[in-house]
């Protein structure tokens, strides 16, 4: 087993980690990474993204530690193996990213996409006693059969035994709530996860703006919520997609730079 954040490039020598797939991959996580920044989703040089190397169940595309998501680009992104081996990239993944998710896409395998940030309306939920949602705003019966709550933070992931918990807390939900921490998007594809981390962060901003009114919010009954839930998830992966490719269409005219 190599050690946490070896480099093991003689790996990538060994397989094809150059193909067409891997290269959109990169390009599309790496579009995710600047929107997030324009919007205001990041937290310094924390906060991680990270997607499933196509074609490899074994390796995972992450940021690498000490960039600021403004400045990743899709050729500065690391490819990980679950056992904290650096197979092809420069530098190594902050190590929380690396513990957590690792565990996450091994213990998931829907998992394929696994975004974490501290962006700060849906944080400021995962603070609250209770359960985060009222359900009151449409936006938010996006997730609502689609959201899990982890009560039980245990401080930093520093080691396999945290991320692990983590990644069982998950389960098959699309949206881990981490109390007392921020939230963690699981999705099949960077688009959708994408597209779940920008209207989670709306929703929470809307939920907390009518609360700040101090009048009673008022939630939608559950059999229409459910309802709702499902109807947004009809055709969910094309519009995930598209939403992703006009994220692309706008950084091509402001910084295009994200696909070097």
């Amino acid at each position: 087993m190599a050690h946490a954040f070896e480099s093991t490039d003689a790996t990538a020598h060994q397989l094809d980690l150059n193909t067409p797939a891997i290269r959109q991959a990169r390009i599309d996580l790496a579009a995710c990474f600047r929107m997030a920044a324009r919007l205001g989703l990041g937290e310094g040089i924390c906060n991680h993204f990270s997607f499933v190397v196509p074609g490899h169940d074994e390796l995972f595309l992450v940021n690498p530690y000490g960039l600021a998501f403004a400045e990743v680009t899709a050729s500065s992104l690391l490819i990980c193996d679950f056992d904290g081996g650096v197979v092809m990239g420069e530098g190594a993944p902050e190590a929380t990213a690396f513990h957590i998710h690792a565990q996450l896409h091994r213990l998931n395998p829907g998992a394929r996409a696994a975004f974490h940030t501290h962006m700060p309306h849906a944080t400021a939920l995962c603070l609250l006693e209770g359960d985060p949602f009222v359900w009151a705003g449409q936006t938010a019966l996006k997730f609502y059969d689609r959201l899990s709550v982890d009560e039980d933070y245990n401080g930093l992931a520093l080691d396999a035994a945290e991320g692990e918990r983590i990644a069982r807390a998950a389960g098959d939900a699309a949206v881990v709530m981490l109390k007392n921490h921020g939230p963690l998007v699981l999705g099949p594809s960077i688009a959708e996860a994408w597209d779940d981390l920008y209207y989670l962060e709306r929703a929470a901003e809307v939920q907390l703006k009518a609360m700040a009114s101090g009048r009673p919010l008022k939630p939608v009954a559950p059999a229409i919520a459910h309802a709702a839930c499902q109807q947004m998830l009809q055709g969910n992966a094309d519009s995930a997609r598209l939403h992703l490719d006009s994220v692309k269409r706008q950084l091509m005219r402001l910084e295009p730079d994200y696909r070097d």
